[in-house]
């Protein structure tokens, strides 16, 4: 039995398999792609990897449109594939996380099919909100809720006779049909997904839309109903954060400790939770319930001091209170690259997001708790901002015709070597054209480069994730806050080791006379002042 529990300060690389390595030539990543780069992670210092969803689908969601929640889409391989990832993996030490997707499932999912064949009030219907429309011929939704890609969350169902029928709720896109959590069959079907994948050799999942699967029993008017599509949050009551959500975790965390009672490996439940406040959060990882949910607020927060402690410290608070630790991200596959997030929105991102990146990638390794990267921040890969609109593939801008907060700029295919595309992408098939078109520019950013040259990004995260594996210090714990003047954030880990980050004008923290860096000087390379980070011993 594990007597450390490995979860608790793990940084967890965020896979997202179409875009990061092809091994067959078509354009788009997969798994024999993964386990080939599989050494590269390792030589990064990553504890684990979470994979975006494999799963068959037809892809209106790249994915989290599941048509079968228990084998892999040819075009990522097949199960011999995964499993030979997961053998890999586990002889670099490095753990395997998936993406499970229980709030909604693909149009065509096997259940939902037959709910479509079915008559109104069947037990095919009940596993998903299927209602009767308002209004003369029920010619109106059942309620006013809107989808957080846009538009209405109901779509009118032409029944088998083909009149006018039922609605059925959709909380993303028509072709993502919501789970009805209230029947039982439901949690039975997603208690036989989470043991085929743990019998497979997993050691956990992340949990998409952790917040959702409950809706109003009564399916209420929304007194604002477009502020889910408003925000592109859950924020809309009636639809999330229900409570009997945490029944379900209970539950799914008792499974994870059935299996690692039986082998003692701890599997990992980690939840993409969208709720207001830290203190909300932290009901989600009390100890029978997740192990972690991603705090979203460090990510969000605009970049100063004052900002950074708050949300910090009421972390510290409400989530490290319930005995969990704290889980860290600054980026992942739905959000704008952190580079160009800091910095300003120019297709090569600015030199002060670059400083701004690294800066934050110190300072989140160096905070208590559980740390996620998403693939190609360490590289300090930039926002691609202006893929033309005809590659696009993002529902959101398909369903609004809007650009913004759309997601394919984070998600062009990596850089590995080579100074045109397809970069390295897909080995041996330097003809081929990766899914999303790769920028000119991603040569500069290529991996090949950044593994040689000793001031990238790639060693900043490296050398962090060394430091933080080999000092006491870090990873699980508390922090202490220095006084420091304006526009410095600076705070002790353990016993003497101290984190200052500059977000405003001041000079550079000065390092303590004689005592190693992260890296040397007192303004470590490739970062300007006004965003300065620092790690530093304390050997008085």
């Amino acid at each position: 039995m594990d007597t450390h529990h490995w979860w608790r300060d793990a940084v967890i690389y965020q896979v997202y398999v179409r875009s990061f390595l092809d091994s067959t030539g078509d354009g788009i990543g997969d798994l024999a792609g993964v386990r080939a780069g599989l050494p590269y992670l390792r030589k990064l210092g990553v504890d684990g990897i979470w994979l975006s969803p494999f799963y068959p689908s037809p892809q209106h969601d790249h994915g989290y449109d599941v048509a079968d929640y228990t084998d892999v889409d040819p075009v990522f391989g097949d199960l011999a594939e995964f499993d030979l990832l997961v053998d890999a993996a586990r002889r670099l030490g490095i753990k395997v996380l998936l993406d499970i997707v229980p709030n909604h499932c693909s149009s065509e999912h096997p259940w939902f099919r037959a709910a479509l064949a079915a008559a109104p009030g069947s037990p095919e219907r009940a596993r998903f909100h299927f209602a009767d429309g308002r209004g003369p011929g029920g010619a109106e939704p059942p309620n006013n809720w809107h989808a957080m890609f846009g538009g209405p969350a109901w779509t009118r169902l032409t029944e088998p006779d083909g009149r006018p029928g039922q609605w059925y709720l959709h909380m993303f896109t028509p072709e993502q049909p919501d789970w009805n959590w209230r029947n039982p069959e439901v949690a039975a079907e997603f208690d036989r997904i989470l043991r085929f994948w743990l019998d497979r050799g997993v050691d956990g999942f992340r949990i998409d839309v952790a917040a959702g699967l409950f809706k109003h029993p009564e399916l209420p008017d929304s007194p604002d109903p477009e502020a889910d599509a408003r925000t592109r949050d859950s924020v809309n009551p009636l639809a999330w954060n229900q409570p009997e959500v945490h029944e379900v975790w209970r539950h799914w965390r008792a499974v994870c400790e059935e299996y690692t009672a039986r082998d003692g490996r701890e599997r990992l439940l980690v939840g993409e939770v969208s709720v207001p406040t830290a203190r909300e959060h932290a009901q989600y990882v009390r100890p029978d319930e997740l192990h972690q949910a991603f705090f979203f607020d460090l990510l969000s927060a605009p970049w100063d001091a004052d900002a950074f402690r708050k949300v910090i410290s009421e972390a510290m608070e409400d989530i490290a209170g319930t005995g969990s630790t704290v889980t860290w991200v600054l980026n992942n596959h739905d959000q704008v690259r952190t580079v160009t997030r800091y910095g300003e929105p120019t297709p090569q991102g600015s030199g002060l997001g670059a400083a701004r990146a690294r800066a934050a990638a110190l300072l989140m390794l160096a905070l208590p708790g559980a740390a996620y990267i998403y693939q190609g921040e360490e590289l300090g890969l930039p926002e691609v901002v202006d893929l033309p609109d005809d590659v696009l593939t993002d529902p959101i801008f398909r369903r609004t015709g809007s650009r913004a907060r759309i997601r394919d700029g984070c998600r062009v295919p990596l850089p590995w070597s080579g100074q045109a595309s397809p970069f390295g992408f897909t080995p041996g098939a330097e003809s081929a054209e990766p899914w999303l078109p790769q920028p000119e520019y991603f040569a500069e950013y290529a991996t090949d480069r950044a593994l040689a040259d000793t001031r990238s990004f790639w060693h900043l995260y490296r050398d962090g994730l060394q430091l933080r594996s080999a000092l006491p210090q870090l990873g699980e714990g508390t922090l202490r806050w220095l006084d420091t003047e304006p526009g410095v954030l600076a705070f002790v880990r353990g016993d003497g080791l101290v984190c200052a980050v500059n977000f405003g004008t001041a000079p550079a923290p000065a390092p303590v006379p004689g005592t190693p860096l992260l890296a040397s000087g007192p303004c470590p390379p490739g970062m300007l002042p006004g965003s300065t980070a620092a790690w530093w011993i304390d050997g008085s």
